[in-house]
């Protein structure tokens, strides 16, 4: 009866994680789906930040892949950002330590709401048609590093953050940037994700089942990802952005 209890905790672990990586490589906020049921099957608070950062790696990890195998993104431009949004997201990790936290977390709802009401407010049709040289330098000095320290510090909605940046900056349209901000999330997640594992803080078990999850979730994201309207992308990212706000907000008592 155990082995069946455990068994049934598992696979509801694997579909969680099928439909993190799905959502994730599409709009972003995956971990909004998979920390939750982390915590609900009574994996510690810690352990489970590190297992979803393990299981959302590969995902991230798995849609880069692929975007790089297919040639929506290439290796030369952004092999050198991924170096950058590491070397951000490790700093990051370091900085956490000797800032005060709970001020950081006031940047949260504002940066949401902020790239929420820019996706609202732009169709698809005028996104990715601004491109400059300033931008362009604006994109990899500033937006990366500081997107990169900010995943390593707090985390929620980076992706779409991201995805933002991609579109203002580099003139990308939505699902064009999207790929490229699976990239830069991977290698922000990959920074974070060894500082867990230095500290043991990953549940292999839990972890290992919800990877297939998310090799299978961001493998159908990553087809879809440049088949669907991109209305519905960006109405999806919208969407993602309130629920990560809605999230942040319960867990401060807000409401």
């Amino acid at each position: 009866m155990e082995s069946d209890f455990i068994f049934g905790l598992l696979l509801v672990l694997f579909l969680v994680a099928i439909a993190a990586g799905f959502i994730d490589t599409l709009a972003g906020g995956g971990g909004l789906i998979a920390l939750p049921a982390l915590l609900a099957v009574g994996i510690p608070p810690l352990a489970a930040l590190g297992t979803n950062k393990l299981q959302g790696s590969v995902g991230t990890g798995t849609a880069a892949f692929l975007m790089f195998k297919t040639g929506r993104i290439q290796r030369a431009d952004m092999l050198p950002l991924m170096g950058i949004a590491f070397l951000a997201s490790a700093s990051g990790s370091v900085a956490v330590q000797f800032v005060d936290v709970a001020v950081l977390e006031l940047l949260i709802p504002i940066a949401l709401v902020a790239t929420a009401i820019f996706f609202i407010f732009s169709s698809a049709s005028a996104l990715g048609t601004s491109k400059s040289a300033r931008r362009q330098t604006l994109f990899r000095r500033l937006a990366v590093p500081v997107i990169g320290a900010y995943d390593g510090m707090l985390g929620p909605g980076t992706g779409s953050f991201f995805s933002l940046a991609g579109v203002s900056l580099l003139g990308r349209d939505l699902p064009l940037a999207t790929a490229g901000a699976k990239a830069l999330n991977f290698a922000t997640n990959i920074a974070s994700l060894i500082v867990f594992l230095s500290y043991g803080k990953v549940v292999w078990v839990a972890g290992g089942v919800m990877i297939l999850g998310q090799l299978l979730g961001a493998y159908l994201g990553s087809h879809c990802l440049f088949r669907i309207n991109p209305n519905f992308l960006r109405l999806l990212v919208v969407g993602m952005c309130f629920a990560m706000l809605i999230r942040f907000g319960f867990t401060r008592d807000w409401w």
